[in-house]
């Protein structure tokens, strides 16, 4: 008995402990390492593929990505431009992959999205396939997921009375643009914002899309975009600029949603949120401290969601609290950021992607 006894207060002793080493984690300062720059490249949609490459699409039709050449394979990037594809040139700001293929997605309409075969990356010529289009005026799509190699996801702005939803069931050979008999009603002047390629978050076969604008509220799909549900946020809404720009779940149950107005970056009431029921309820965490508008979040790997980075224009900041306190890090400004692992991320903005190094 004095044995189990022993085991078992050695056991809480353990647990305990490492709880509260993941509590006691504090990132005080980033190292930031240029990576790549192009004063004529705005880079928002940014992912992490295999081998821990990067890939990302900006506008001017360019897309590109790190590659092993043997030298350095962070520095050496390949950049490709579709010039001939559409004049004027596209703008991409949304990008996803899949075991086999990169897919990459223009905003406005007409919106594109192509395909493109990582078998012909390296190809003389490189041919992406065309494999949606939609010309509809108000087309404008904002982000894109896969569920897996051959379930995938893109959303768009209102172009009826409801949010633009294209499902892929086939590796993204084809495309199809759910009926609004099938989706959430659309409330007056709610859209999305493409400002960092994170309106989707995916855990397993539940998706949640935040919207934004004048009402900014959350549409869940518990099978992959088979049904949907919508629930409401108390996020600052109300303006066209208003609203979620970005969302990120730790697990099935807990999230974090961050946005506020980019026309005014520095106010921070209502625009940082928390879920712990699955994006059914929310509440508003640190208003009035800690950041004001940002256009990306992302909860720190391997940290139980208690970190959380919340980045944009206007600099860079950090929470171990799942979103109570934060503490600001750095003014150097970017659009979006995806973690490599637990203390390292590449981050894109305007003209450069960085390697950034998160310390205590």
């Amino acid at each position: 008995m004095r044995l189990i006894i022993f085991c078992l207060l050695l056991i809480g002793i353990v647990s305990c402990k490492s709880e509260d080493q993941l509590k006691s984690r504090n990132f005080s300062k980033v190292n930031f390492e240029m990576l790549w720059e192009d004063s004529e490249l705005s880079v928002r949609a940014l992912e992490i593929g295999e081998n821990d490459k990067f890939y990302f699409a900006g506008n001017n039709s360019g897309i590109g990505m790190s590659y092993m050449d043997g030298i350095d394979p962070l520095r050496n990037i390949k950049i490709i431009s579709y010039d001939s594809l559409a004049k004027p040139m596209l703008e991409f700001r949304s990008i996803a992959e899949t075991t086999k293929d990169y897919f990459f997605m223009s905003v406005s309409s007409p919106s594109y999205l192509y395909k493109l075969s990582k078998n012909d990356y390296f190809g003389l010529e490189i041919q992406p396939k065309l494999v949606y289009q939609e010309t509809h005026p108000k087309a404008f799509y904002d982000s894109m997921d896969f569920w897996n190699d051959e379930e995938g996801i893109a959303i768009g702005d209102p172009t009826d009375n409801c949010m633009s939803i294209i499902i892929t069931r086939d590796s993204g050979e084809s495309w199809t643009k759910l009926s609004c008999d099938d989706l959430p009603k659309a409330k007056e002047g709610e859209a999305a914002f493409a400002a960092s390629d994170t309106n989707i978050a995916i855990i397993g076969d539940h998706t949640w899309v935040a919207t934004g604008g004048k009402s900014s509220r959350i549409l869940y799909s518990p099978d992959k975009g088979k049904t949907w549900d919508v629930f409401d946020t108390p996020i600052i809404q109300g303006k066209a600029t208003t609203g979620i720009y970005s969302i990120d779940f730790y697990d099935k149950k807990n999230g974090f949603a961050i946005g506020g107005d980019y026309t005014q970056p520095n106010d921070t009431l209502q625009n940082k949120m928390r879920t712990k029921d699955g994006g059914k309820t929310w509440e508003i965490v640190a208003s009035g401290k800690g950041p004001g508008y940002r256009s990306c979040v992302q909860y720190v790997p391997n940290s139980n969601g208690k970190e959380l980075i919340a980045i944009g224009f206007k600099g860079i900041d950090y929470s171990n609290n799942a979103g109570d306190s934060w503490r600001h890090l750095s003014d150097e400004g970017f659009y979006t950021i995806r973690f490599l692992n637990d203390s390292t991320a590449y981050a894109a903005g305007k003209g450069r992607i960085s390697k950034l190094t998160f310390r205590e």
